[in-house]
């Protein structure tokens, strides 16, 4: 029952069905893992909850099978030769694994079992007793002994009008186990209703339960969505920083190595007597300090690595790694929507004179690309999608139910109720000299009436009422709060993409001086028209100007995917892939 609510549910929250499970995966890359590559672990917990052993009296007896290492265990990794995972993989190993992910699907579920609980308030209920007992009575100076059997069936049903009406029939036999063992039948109908005429009645009253139990359904679905496109937007971010710091370490041991050929130049040219020893002295100095940052770069990339797995609840010994061709391809989009790989050298020009006044070019939209959109437009977008924000709306409309709610119990109570009995019982060893009960509605006992419960007390439901007043007052403004929050979310990522732009047109360009400074200082080295220094500096330079770079192009496509997050058009598959928001199919 919970699925076909879930099926109902997903459609009316995101418009499509999608299967959700929650009964977690066994065969998890984390256990392949574990088990594959002979990682320690503390308990048989690590593993699943499969392979726990039972306790006692288990509802479901089973043998537990020891797990054994995957057929494939080769493929996924080892010491010498780790697991390469891409970003696509990642993303789908973090919807699979990830324990915040099977959390929140567990939420949901629990929810639609809320609901199918909640509607079976409404259901027609039908109950059934049985019961059977000797007895032996004494009263009377004799002694009677005897068995009494009583079978009862009743059905019941309540409705969202508020009314409740409840019918059953039981049948009785008494029989004595000595004397004449006489015996009787007892048969009794019995019916009832009560319907609320003034507060309690109403489908908007009595259905209110169910309603909220419904709007939990899709608040956590909701719920559910934005959780993904956060978490898939966090694992795409902590992919760039992994793949970021490891072109740290390409460009670390690039400029190390350029050190060491800078230093072993300058011994060259200090035996050849052309610069003065203490040149060396220094080229050894930043060889050193070059090889301490690639081995500090090496050592973080690897912490990187290990948080990244953490997200993706892996193991952080497993020997897994990044498919390190991965931020070219992530970040080709960027440097092709800016056009970096045309970006030259600013030509500076004939030089002003010195007091000619300084004008600053402010940044502008030229080369922006095609998700840095108009602010208002975006804001829009953001107001109409985000599902967080749908959901505290809907908080809106819950409160100002809530209050008609408790407006409701100001009133007086009047209830109509009515009743029906024919036949009777025959419970007692005693009853079983008297003759066979029948039905008999002509015999029968018919009431009705009504309860009235006047409002003079109402003390409760006076301050209930105040509080849902209250609560309206505070949902309304968690609106207000979360509709603030949505407009600084979209601003500042269109600030951040612009910024990255900038940053990144810059970064090119210095990129392309500082090395065009290497190579200009080291010919200028060699013709004894330069210092060593100057081509240190040249080579820390160039350093830092790719380092920036690349920080620009991963802060640019973090920035992307973040703007689309914040809108609420980022869109996730089952699987944990995005299909990103393009505005030219959206005009």
């Amino acid at each position: 029952m919970a699925a076909k609510i879930l099926a109902t549910k997903q459609l009316e929250a995101t418009g499509r069905t999608a299967p959700l499970t929650v009964e977690p995966p066994i065969d998890t890359l984390r256990r392949k893992l574990l088990l594959a590559q002979a990682l320690p672990r503390s308990s048989a917990a690590s593993l699943g909850t499969d392979q726990l052993p039972r306790a006692a009296h288990w509802p479901e007896p089973r043998t537990v099978v020891s797990a054994k290492a995957p057929a494939d265990a080769a493929k996924l990794g080892t010491k010498a030769k780790p697991l390469i995972l891409s970003l696509t993989q990642a993303l789908q190993i973090g919807a699979r694994n990830s324990r915040d992910y099977q959390t929140h699907k567990e939420t949901v579920f629990r929810a639609a079992l809320a609901l199918d609980l909640a509607r079976n308030e409404f259901r027609t209920t039908f109950y059934g007793f049985f019961s059977a007992l000797g007895e032996v009575d004494r009263a009377g100076g004799d002694t009677a002994a005897g068995a009494v059997a009583s079978l009862e069936t009743w059905v019941e049903r309540k409705f969202k009008t508020g009314a409740t009406m409840t019918t059953g029939i039981a049948l009785d036999l008494a029989r004595l186990m000595a004397f004449d063992q006489a015996s009787a039948i007892g048969i009794l109908a019995d019916a009832s209703i009560s319907v609320p005429l003034l507060s309690g009645s109403g489908r908007h009253i009595v259905g209110e339960p169910l309603t909220l139990a419904e709007r939990d359904v899709l608040y956590a679905l909701y719920e559910f969505e934005r959780f993904r496109r956060t978490y898939a937007v966090r694992v795409a971010t902590e992919c760039l920083d992994v793949l970021q710091q490891h072109d740290r370490i390409v460009n670390a041991r690039e400029n190390y190595k350029g050190l060491v050929a800078a230093r072993r130049r300058a011994r060259r040219l200090v035996d050849s007597g052309r610069i003065p020893g203490i040149d060396v002295d220094e080229a050894l100095q930043d060889e050193l300090r070059s090889r301490d940052r690639w081995v500090t770069a090496r050592d973080a990339y690897r912490s990187r690595l290990d948080r990244f797995k953490i997200t993706l609840c892996l193991p952080t010994d497993a020997h897994v790694d990044l498919d390190h061709t991965e931020l070219r391809r992530l970040t080709s989009g960027a440097r092709d929507r800016l056009k970096l790989d045309t970006v030259g050298a600013p030509d500076a020009g004939p030089a002003p004179p010195a007091d000619t006044p300084v004008v600053l070019a402010e940044p502008t939209r030229a080369g922006a690309g095609p998700l840095e959109l108009d602010e208002t437009a975006a804001i829009r977008i953001a107001l109409a999608k985000r599902l967080d924000l749908r959901v505290v709306n809907l908080v809106v409309e819950d409160a100002q139910r809530a209050v008609v709610v408790a407006a409701d119990g100001l009133r007086a109570r009047l209830d109509l109720v009515g009743s029906a009995r024919a036949g009777s019982r025959r419970s007692t060893v005693g009853s079983a000299t008297l003759k066979d009960a029948s039905l008999r509605p002509d015999h029968g006992l018919y009431t009705l009436g009504l309860d009235v419960d006047l409002p003079w007390e109402k003390t409760d439901e006076r301050n209930r009422y105040r509080e849902s007043l209250i609560a309206l007052e505070q949902a309304a403004r968690a609106v207000q709060a979360l509709e603030d929050e949505v407009k600084l979310d979209v601003r500042e990522a269109l600030r951040a993409l612009a910024q990255a732009r900038e940053s990144a047109t810059i970064q090119a360009q210095g990129v392309v001086l500082a090395t065009r400074r290497v190579k200009n200082t080291d010919l200028l080295l060699q013709a004894g028209r330069a210092k060593v220094r100057d081509v240190l500096f040249a080579q820390e330079s160039l350093l830092s100007a790719q380092n920036a770079l690349t920080t620009a192009l991963r802060n640019y496509r973090v920035a992307e995917l973040a703007l689309q997050r914040d809108m609420g058009v980022l869109a996730i598959t089952n699987t944990g892939l995005w299909r990103e928001y393009r505005p030219d199919e959206h005009k």
